[in-house]
Formats: C-alpha cells, sequence, structure tokens
C-alpha cells in the first residue's frame, strides 16, 4: 500500500509491486451502520467510509487502526517470515486480522473480497470454491494458462489465487460470488451473505463475510489471502515445487493448516518484531531500527524455498531469488551479494540454499567461461542456465562474489563440509582472480549503468578480499598472499587512491582517473565482516574521514545505492560512529520523506544531475528500482556488530 494512499485507506487499493492494483475491500458492520474500511472506492449506499487514525508497520506486519463511529477497527496484515521453519516460510499466504473493540456491545459483522486482478489477468478466469468444516476456500485461476508464464507486469499466471477464512465458536461465516456492487450491497444491508449456488463471471468478487455477534470488549476474524504455483521454478528443465508442497499438496490442505498455525505464527512474528527492533536499536538507533524493520519481508519475498516437484525430497532445498525489477534474472550473483546480510544474521544457511542452484550448474560445465555465471536464468522462474556464454559478463564481480559467500557460509556456520564439496569449482575461480584480480580488463561491474571500464578500484578490492576468503576457507596462504598483496598496492602504495591518499578513486592509474572521481568502495565491507584483514585499519578510517565531505542535498552519493551505503557505512563508521550515523540518517530521510510510491528502492537521487529524457531529476525521490532483495544487505550494520545467527527467534 503506497504510504499516500493510507490517509485514504477505506477507498484505495492494495498494489503489486510493479504498481498494478489489487483488488481487495473490507467492509465492517457494527450495528445498524456498515464502514467501508480498505478497497471501496465506491460503496454502496448508505456504507460510510471508517476515519485513518494510525498506522504502523514492523518486521513482519502493517497495522492500520480507523476510527468507525465509536468504535475501533484494526486491519493487520501478517506475512510470516520464519527462516528456520520451512513449511512456514514457504508457505505463499498472509494473514488480514480484522479486530473491533469500543463497540458498546454492539453486533460486528465483518466481509472481505477479492477479484480476478489476483491473476493477473481479466477475463479467462476459472473458479472453485470449498466448504470443509468452518472453513471456505475460494480459489481463482487462469483458464489455459502456460506454466511459467508472467503477464507484462511480472505477475504470474499460471498459479492460484487463494482466498480464505474460518469461523468459530463465536463467529459464523458465509460466502457469495457476483457483481461487486451487489455483493457488497447485500452485506451492508443484512450484515450476512446469502450462501446461494456460486458462480463467476468476468469482473465478479468472491466474497466471505463472518459474524461475531455482539462484541463486550473485542473480537477478531483472520483471513489467509495469497498465490499458490504447483511449479514454482524451472530449473535446468525440472520442476521445482515450494517446500511446503511435501505435506501440503494441494491449495486447499495447505491454506487450511495455514489457518490452523495462525496463533502460533503471530507469536513468533511478535518475538521475531520485538529481537529486531531491539538490537537494532540499541546498536544503531531508532531510524536504522526502522529502515531494517522495512526491508524484512522484501528480502524474502524475492525468494522461493524449493524441493524437486517428482520427488518432494525435503533433502534436496534450493532457494532461488528474483531480481525483482532491474531485469528479472534468477539467482544474480551480484545480487545475492548485497542481500546476504539478512541471511547471514537471521539463518546463515541460506546463503548456501541460494548458492547451491548456481554452484550446480556451474559444475556441470555447461557454462563455458573462466569466471563465475552472472545468473542462472534471464526471466524468473526460468532458471534454465546460458550454456551459450552469454548471460552478463562481469568476469571480476561475480567471481569475487561467490569467493566471498562461500566464505562468509562458511565462517558462519563454523564448518567447511560444503566448501569442502565445491573445492575444484571454486579454486579455478580464485586461480582466475590470481590472473586477472590487479589488471583489469575493461568490463562491467554491479554497477552496469557505469559502462565498462578497465581497472575499476572497487573491483580490485573485491579480487582483492576474494582471494584473501578463499584463501581462509581452504587455509591456503599463497592465495592469501596475493589478495594481501594486491591491497597492498592499491592503498599502501596508492595505486587506487588519490595522490594525498584520501580516498579510493574510481579508476587507476592516475592517466585513467585524471577528474580524480571518487568510488563507493561497499567491497571492503566483508573484508571487515569477516575478519580477513586484507586491508589495513587505515582505509577504512580514510573513507570514513572521505564520505561526510561528499554530503549533497539529500545524501552522500555513494552510487545512490542504498545497501552499499550501509555496506560502506559498516565497514567505515568513522569516530564515534558519525559517518555510519550519517549514511544512516540519509537513508532514513529517503524512505519518509513522502515523495515515493513504491516498495522501497534501492536507488535514490541525493542531487540535481543530467537525465535520458532531460527532465531534472526529483531530489529524494527514487530511481527506478524498487523492491528488491538487496534491501537485505540493510542489515550489514547489524551483522557486523553482532555476528552470525544473532537476529531470529
Amino acid at each position: 500500500m503506497p504510504g499516500s494512499f493510507v490517509a485514504n485507506l477505506p477507498s484505495s487499493k492494495p498494489q503489486f509491486w510493479a504498481g498494478q492494483d489489487l483488488g481487495l475491500g473490507v467492509l465492517s458492520r457494527i450495528g445498524d451502520q456498515t464502514f467501508s474500511l480498505l478497497g471501496v472506492p465506491e460503496p454502496p449506499a448508505g456504507v460510510r467510509p471508517a476515519t485513518v487514525v494510525s498506522a504502523e508497520y514492523t518486521s513482519t506486519r502493517s497495522i492500520f487502526k480507523l476510527a468507525a463511529g465509536n468504535a475501533t477497527v484494526k486491519l493487520e496484515f501478517l506475512s510470516p517470515v520464519s527462516p528456520s521453519n520451512y513449511i512456514r516460510q514457504s508457505l505463499p499466504f498472509s494473514y488480514m486480522t480484522v479486530s473491533a473493540s469500543n463497540t458498546g456491545g454492539a453486533s460486528v459483522q465483518v466481509y472481505a473480497d477479492i477479484d480476478e486482478s489476483w491473476t493477473g489477468q481479466s477475463g479467462k478466469t476459472n473458479f472453485n470454491y470449498f466448504v470443509s468444516g468452518r472453513t471456505s476456500v475460494f480459489q481463482l485461476s487462469v483458464d489455459g494458462a502456460i506454466t511459467y508464464a508472467q503477464n507484462q507486469m511480472d505477475q504470474a499466471l499460471w498459479g492460484q489465487a487463494v482466498f480464505a477464512a474460518r469461523g468459530s465458536n463465536s463467529s459464523q461465516c458465509s460466502l457469495q460470488s457476483g457483481r461487486a456492487d451487489s455483493v457488497r450491497g447485500q452485506f451492508a444491508a443484512n450484515g450476512t451473505l446469502n450462501d446461494t449456488p456460486l458462480t463467476y463471471t468476468a469482473g465478479d468478487v468472491v466474497a466471505l463475510a463472518q459474524d461475531l455477534g455482539r462484541v463486550a470488549s473485542s473480537a477478531s476474524v483472520t483471513y489467509a489471502i495469497g498465490y499458490t504455483r504447483d511449479a514454482a521454478v524451472n530449473y535446468l528443465g525440472k520442476a521445482r515445487a515450494s517446500y511446503y508442497t511435501a505435506a501440503y499438496n494441494d491449495s486447499v490442505s495447505a491454506v487450511t493448516y495455514f489457518l490452523d498455525d495462525f496463533a502460533d505464527a503471530a507469536a513468533e512474528a511478535s518475538s521475531l518484531d520485538s529481537n529486531i527492533d531491539s538490537k537494532a536499536t540499541n546498536v544503531a538507533g531508532a531510524n536504522y531500527s526502522d529502515i531494517v524493520a522495512l526491508s524484512v519481508r522484501q528480502a524474502f519475498g524475492a525468494a522461493d524455498l524449493t524441493i524437486p516437484r517428482d520427488t518432494l525430497d525435503t533433502t534436496d532445498l534450493m532457494l532461488f531469488l528474483k531480481e525483482i525489477s532491474s531485469d528479472g534474472n534468477v539467482n544474480t550473483v551480484d545480487v545475492i551479494y548485497p542481500t546476504f546480510p539478512i541471511f547471514y544474521v537471521m539463518d546463515p544457511e541460506y546463503i548456501r540454499l541460494v548458492l547451491e542452484p548456481v554452484v550446480r550448474y556451474l559444475e556441470m560445465g555447461r557454462w563455458p567461461q573462466a569466471y563465475t555465471i552472472h545468473d542462472i536464468g534471464s526471466a524468473y522462474p526460468n532458471a534454465t542456465g546460458h550454456d551459450d556464454g552469454k548471460a552478463e559478463q562481469m568476469p571480476i564481480e561475480e567471481t569475487g562474489n561467490l569467493l566471498i559467500l562461500a566464505y562468509a557460509y562458511t565462517k558462519a556456520v563454523n564448518s567447511p563440509a560444503w566448501a569442502n564439496s565445491h573445492r575444484q569449482l571454486l579454486q579455478g575461480y580464485a586461480d582466475y582472480l590470481v590472473t586477472n584480480g590487479l589488471n583489469i580488463a575493461p568490463q562491467l561491474s554491479t554497477d552496469d549503468g557505469e559502462g565498462p571500464i578497465p581497472n575499476a578500484t572497487n573491483l580490485a578490492i573485491k579480487a582483492a578480499v576474494g582471494l584473501t576468503a578463499f584463501g581462509a576457507t581452504f587455509d591456503l596462504q599463497n592465495y592469501t598472499n596475493v589478495g594481501l598483496s594486491n591491497a597492498n598496492q592499491l592503498y599502501n602504495q596508492s595505486l587506487g587512491t588519490d595522490p594525498e591518499k584520501t580516498h579510493f578513486q574510481r579508476q587507476y592509474p592516475q592517466s585513467l582517473n585524471a577528474n580524480f572521481t571518487y568510488s563507493t568502495v561497499f567491497n571492503l565491507y566483508p573484508d571487515s565482516l569477516l575478519g580477513l584483514n586484507t586491508f589495513p585499519q587505515a582505509a577504512f578510517d580514510m573513507q570514513a574521514s572521505f564520505y561526510p565531505t561528499q554530503q549533497a542535498v539529500n545524501g552522500v552519493p555513494l552510487d545512490s545505492k542504498t545497501d552499499w551505503s550501509i555496506f560502506s557505512g559498516a565497514s567505515s563508521p568513522g569516530a564515534d560512529s558519525s559517518t555510519r550515523d550519517l549514511l544512516v540518517n540519509d537513508l532514513h530521510a529517503f524512505v519518509s520523506n513522502g515523495l515515493n510510491k513504491v516498495p522501497f528502492s534501492d536507488r535514490w537521487f541525493v542531487k540535481d544531475g543530467p537525465t535520458d529524457t532531460g527532465a531534472p531529476d526529483l531530489v529524494g525521490g527514487y530511481d527506478g528500482y524498487k523492491c528488491r532483495p538487496t534491501v537485505g544487505g540493510h542489515f550489514a550494520i547489524l551483522a557486523k556488530s553482532l555476528g552470525a545467527g544473532s537476529v531470529g527467534v
């Protein structure tokens, strides 16, 4: 829900991350008066919009409080984040709880509906419903959908939108389908739905209502909303299913279990919310806590935890990560790299799980290049590899990333077993960095907008840290020595710095960097986090002194990336953490300035500059990307301060 829509919540529709509306209408009848709470821009006659009182978010929840006459109604959306509970984490549903209090003993009924916008299309919708005991379930899907197909706005087309609710000892559930004005009007007039034989026509809604009876103090009802895909990911021609299917192999049984699990999931979520808030606040203040809380669901929401669809073998577990909004690649290595701090602190096994499909493909020998692949599929969820060798070419970037991530996992779990099983592959990539990690041919880095350049300082730093990481993984001092030698040239011998040694430059030698442009050296972060000591402390202190001198109107122009900014603050915090706090506060100002209506963007404009269209930049506005899992990098400060596995329940 865009923040600017919240004040008008009763008439505002929630949105998919790409910006298209999702039909979700919520009403509540208190006594004889019906109120619109969410997503009802044209309410039936006599329905009054409730008044928004407050809105807040936690790591797992979005909570809206509204005044409905003299009563208080709360809408609470809960998306469980439970990395170590693979069933709970893989279930693709969220809870919506509607609670009423201060009703003066009036009777209360609650209504909610969805429409076919959740299927990613209109006009070709299949419709099913099931009633089992007190549980009612609607399913909407696309007639004739092609497996793994999506629409132009990145919505999956081959699964099922699922909407469910359950009556209890204190509530009764009724259901209906039809035109929105008719179904909502039925509820507004009667407080119930008519349970007539259900049909579906394009443009209809499916609705579930619950009668809570007279409410003396408070009462609530909970709905489940989500989207299931029988085949979640295509990995090299074989279907992978979500982990939960090993126990619940259809949408009805899955959502039934999800409703059964509500109390436990909610309790765990509360503990996680509290844990993240308190630890982040203690480490770096309330602004930092706000940032990481806003990052959790977005980071995990981009990931599919999978098992083979044919065998449902729960020991063959892989995590697939979508490069949302930038180009939709599968398990992009330079997206995994900035994301990994959230995995490092919440459950380090996720580093292995997300690397597993990459290294398995590489070990098949189907990737013909001597360096690490950029991604394992051009369009999620098709992880079909690049046997032709024509993936985006980032040789040093991705090779260094893989070696650093392998060591991060090894150190986090205090075991070399996984790395040892892939030693031959990893050593080949370490050899590539030995040969190519200092005299760097023109090539792209993760900052691919600047195009291919030779001798990029930040890439050379990554190569040096990658080599010491590999040396530490396997206790091979010869590789460590090469990394240390490269770092010595870059910093001590000033190959990568300006002549006065005030900062690392964009390129080296000086002839390639005539304007003394600087580089964001976020690749120093894993050196600091993992205690590799590739670069001396003086290099980190140099950057801590330099970054504040570049402060612009809305932040330090660190290539305008939020994850890189936090990496830089974590590794070069400065005296009394002043540089770290400057970067944190700049990012907090960006997310709270009210200029942006998209899910957390990881790139923003901090000053005016030229654009492709000639139009001025919106200073403080987001720059293209949105909803990417790279916000997991905002946990870099917590990872550096508290260590592996330090945040969780």
